[in-house]
């Protein structure tokens, strides 16, 4: 079973994003935070990791920065997610695998998600 970190400060959306994750046979954890995202990372040890762009504490650029730092997460797939275009936050970041823009098809990041973690 593929397991799933779903970092967002929108707990609500997460939640609810959990439960589809669930039902699709995915192992689902939820983090409000980057910071708290890398203490999830380090106990679930997920498969991949979807990760909000903009949050308080740490947000999803340092996040990812982190996680492609560390020999033991860098392999770790990253969809970044956020209500900006892409391109704004290529400008800061650019070492994740997709990414969506919100909102987003859940049908399509289902998808999405199949795919990387296939490979």
């Amino acid at each position: 079973m593929k397991t799933i970190l779903v970092v967002d400060d929108e707990l609500a959306n997460a939640e609810v994003l959990a439960l589809i994750l669930k039902d699709e046979g995915y192992q689902v954890f939820c983090a409000a935070n980057g910071r708290d995202g890398l203490e999830r990372v380090a106990e679930v040890h997920p498969d991949l990791v979807l990760l909000d762009y903009m949050m308080p504490i740490m947000n999803g650029e340092l996040m990812g920065k982190a996680l492609r730092a560390d020999l033991k997460t860098r392999h770790i797939r990253i969809v970044l997610n956020s209500a900006l275009a892409e391109w704004a936050v290529r400008e800061r970041f650019v070492d994740y695998d997709a990414f969506l823009r919100k909102p987003y098809d859940i049908e399509k990041a289902l998808e999405l998600f199949a795919k990387l973690l296939q490979e």
